[in-house]
Parts: structure tokens; sequence; C-alpha cells
């Protein structure tokens, strides 16, 4: 991924949400294979890496985009919380915390406490926060104590545990040395048995590795390439599966501490790799004596440095909508899930861009002094017409407003004195047969009533489709270049106008 990924710090391995679908699915999978564990997990794991190859071929990175950015981000809050809460469990010495809902998670987490623990990981944290804040306050510049903080921890912890010979939860042996490459024995009936659970598990690796990667690019303020993170996530797992791993994805935990050590290019995610093989080679006696509460501890700030509920307020102020759509996430994924989670998310966010688009903002318009410009009656002095009433729809034409727009224009033209309704469609994107269906319903009513519909400002995709129709044939006005175009003529010809069924100004 170092190699092909568009992010600088993102760092992708075996992650915690990925690693609870894998197991349910093995759960489901594997006793009908008399227990192949290993052969469940390689088959799913070059399935997600063959999906995300043919998202990629689709051109489906833009997929995120139905995940706009309060999404993403409750959603990047949700799985920190969830991080946070898992580690608890480890950070007071009691039983990992388990799967589950974020309750049923603390609450397992919080069972027994051992004091010993209890007190090493909190030596660790006072560590951490210590050389950050002596770093903050050491004068000019980004002093290197500021990076070091999860390192001292980790040797203070080790030596605690050794020196002292406390009675706490330590990592244990670690095996010495790399996993063999094989090729993975390839189970036709398998493959098709675990591809729909492999497709699910590709779009949520994918949706966390770009959440996550997102959001530390944001912070550089760089963005990431969808498409090329299929591609680098795809060949990733791919390749994991050829030495035995389960599907990876981008690692909120390491990809934070990646970028708290002050990460900046894909360089350090290949010095991380080079690091964890020199490990795994030659060190891993070393960690034998790690305890648990010291890891929890540096997962724990690792992970805050990625929850982020300060910008709320603001976005509140400024679009109330993206802070609903964004709790509505974070419930979801805390209470239901992490799939379920996201569904809820993408749901809330639709909703709540078809009750906006479907109440569109309409203004009447009227001539800035002297120019060609019109500009809304209610926010500038404008000059307006008897006649003639000028309207621009602020949103696309299509089924779910079709109906709001109609009865509003109608509403808007119930004077006896009109006789024209130009439609400004400067900020009409398309039209859906729904839309077609009003505007010649709309015609023909205002026929009824002796007011002429003319069209104005028409881009060139709507233009387009309306080439496809005989528009002649309903269209009781004209269809005008501009809204100049429209108000000098029709402002011209008043008392001598007459209605030519079809007529069209260039």
């Amino acid at each position: 991924y170092a190699l092909m990924g568009s992010s600088r710090q993102l760092v992708v391995g075996p992650v915690a949400i990925a690693a609870l679908m894998v197991a349910a699915t093995v759960g489901e999978f594997a006793p009908a294979y008399s227990e192949q564990y290993l052969a469940v997990t390689t088959m799913l794991c070059l399935e997600v890496g063959v999906f995300l190859l043919l998202l990629r071929v689709a051109r489906m990175g833009g997929v995120v985009s139905l995940l706009s950015h309060p999404v993403i981000a409750g959603f990047v809050n949700a799985a920190a919380i969830l991080i946070i809460v898992s580690q608890l469990g480890a950070l007071v010495g009691a039983n990992p915390a388990g799967s589950g809902g974020a309750l049923a998670m603390l609450g397992a987490s919080l069972e027994s406490v051992d004091p010993t623990a209890v007190a090493v990981g909190a030596a660790s944290l006072a560590v951490i926060w210590l050389t950050s804040w002596l770093a903050k306050h050491a004068g000019r510049g980004e002093h290197p104590l500021a990076r070091s903080g999860p390192m001292l921890a980790a040797v203070v912890g080790v030596g605690a545990a050794i020196w002292l010979q406390l009675d706490i939860a330590t990592v244990g042996f670690v095996p010495t040395g790399l996993p063999a490459l094989v090729i993975p024995a390839l189970d036709v009936e398998l493959g098709l048995r675990l591809a729909p659970n492999a497709a699910l598990i590709a779009v949520v690796a994918y949706v966390e590795s770009y959440s996550v990667g997102q959001t530390l690019a944001s912070k550089q303020r760089r963005r990431i390439d969808g498409n090329q993170e299929l591609l680098a996530l795809g060949v990733a797992n791919i390749s994991a599966g050829f030495s035995g791993a389960y599907p990876v994805a981008g690692s909120f935990s390491r990809s934070g501490v990646n970028a708290a050590a002050g990460g900046r290019t894909q360089v350090s995610v290949l010095v991380c790799a080079a690091v964890i093989v020199v490990t795994l080679l030659w060190l891993t006696s070393w960690f034998e004596h790690l305890p648990h509460a010291t890891l929890a501890a540096i997962v724990v700030t690792s992970v805050w440095g990625l929850v982020d509920f300060r910008s709320l307020r603001q976005r509140w102020r400024f679009h109330r909508a993206d802070v609903v759509a964004h709790f509505a996430t974070l419930t979801g994924v805390l209470a239901l899930g992490v799939e379920a989670g996201l569904l809820v998310g993408v749901g809330v966010s639709l909703a709540l861009f078809l009750r906006s688009s479907s109440d569109p903002h309409i203004a009447v318009l009227g001539r800035l002094a002297d120019t060609p410009h019109f500009r809304n009656v209610e926010r500038y002095a404008v000059a307006t017409w008897p006649h003639l009433l000028v309207v621009r729809v602020d949103e696309s034409i299509y089924f779910a407003n079709a109906d709001q727009i109609e009865t509003r224009l109608l509403a808007m033209t119930g004077d006896d004195s009109l006789r024209h309704l130009v439609l400004t469609m400067s900020a009409v994107n398309f039209v859906d047969a729904s839309g077609l269906e009003m505007l010649q319903r709309l015609a023909f009513r205002l026929h009824s009533r002796d007011v002429a519909l003319h069209l104005c400002d028409v881009k060139g995709p709507v233009r387009d489709q309306l080439g496809h129709i005989d528009i002649d044939s309903w269209l009781s006005g004209s269809v005008f270049r501009t809204t100049d175009d429209a108000v000098n003529e029709l402002t011209a010809t008043e008392g001598a106008w007459v209605w030519q069924p079809g007529r069209q100004a260039e």
C-alpha cells in the first residue's frame, strides 16, 4: 500500500472492524469445511482484494460521494470511540471487552479492575501526556520529545514489569520469523458462498480506509484519490492472501500513531514496515514483558487525536442538517454496528437532501438599475413589471420537488394583470420525466389564465433534453437565451404581444 496508495500517513494492516466482520464470517462457514479457518480467511482476503480491484476497474471510487463529510466524520468519531472503549479492559486489567455495541463493550471492560494494571496504564498515559506537554513548552519549533511519548511509555512499561516483577497481563511469547508465502488452495464452492460477505467487508474496509485517510489528509489541506485507494487496497489484500492473512484496511490506531509520531509521507509507512520485519526476525523477545495496559494507553492517546467534536458548533450554525447526519451515523455505529451505522448515516443524509431539494428556494427577480443583471426582490432594490413575473428556481426539477414547484408558481401567478411568467433556469441542472410533465401541466394551467410561460438561461444539458421532445406543442411562450433578452422583448411588446405557441427567441 505504501508504494501505491494516495494517503501519506495511512497504515494498512489488520484492523479491529474488519476483524469483527471476518470473525463472524469464519464462525459461519468454517464448521462446514472441517474447521479450516485459515482456508476461509485466505479465500476471504483474496476475494476482498478482487472486489476492490473490480470497483477500481468500474471507477467506483466516487462511491464515497454517498458518504458526505458529516457521515465520514461521524463514522470516524464512532470508530475511535469504539476502539477507545475496547481498550478500557486492558487499561484497567479486566478481561477483553469483546465485540458488540459500545455500552456492552464498556460494561464488559469494567466488570473487574486490577489496581496494578490501572497504575501501569495511568503511568503510561502520564508519560505520553507529560512528554507532549514538555515539548509544547520547550520553545521554538517542534521538539523531538513530542513524538517520543509512546516509545518512552513502552520502555517504562517493560522496565516496570521486569524490575518490579509485576503480576500483570503482558504480550507474552511472540513467534520469531516471517510468514511463508504460499499459493492458497482455491475452492470454487467456498468462494461463491463467501462472495456476499467478502463484498461487504471490501466496502467497509474501503470506507474505513478512506475515512481515516481523508481525516488525516485534511489536517494537511490535502485530499486522497478514491480510485487510487481502491487499487492500492485491492493489491494489498491480494498480497496479504498469499501470506495467510485476513482482509486488511487502513488502521485508525496505527495511522493515528504514525501521524502523532510525525509521519508526513509514505516513507514513514515503509519505515514502519521495515521496523516490523526487523522486529519479527530478531526483536520479538523484547516485547514479551510489554504490559497490555501500556499498549492500551498508546492506542487510546493515538486514536483520541482523531476524535473531533469541536467543529460541530460552527457546523450547526452553518448547516444544521450536517450535524444531524453526523450524530445519526455516530449513534448508528455505536448502537447497531459498523455496517448498519453507515447505512443509517447514508440514509439520513439522502433523506435530508431530498427534504431540502423537495422544497427549493424560489426567488422573484427584478432588474438591477439599468443593467442586464437580475436579483432577488427581497434582497435588492430592483425594478419589476405588473404584467411580467420573473422567477428563478434554485434547484433541478425532478420527482421530489415537481409538485411543490408547480403549487408555488401557480400561487405566485394569481394576479389578474399578469400576462407573462419567465422561468429563469440558470440553477436547473437537469429535468426528469416528472419535472417535464409538471412544466407541461404548468404551461397548460397558466394558458387557461391567459398567462404565457417562457423559459430562459437554460443550461446546455437541459437544452439537449428539451431538444428530444416537441416543445412547440405545449410551451405557450418562448425560449430566450438570457433573462435580459426575455424582459427586453416582453416589456417592449406589451399591449401588442400575441401568444404564438412554440415561438423561439434566440
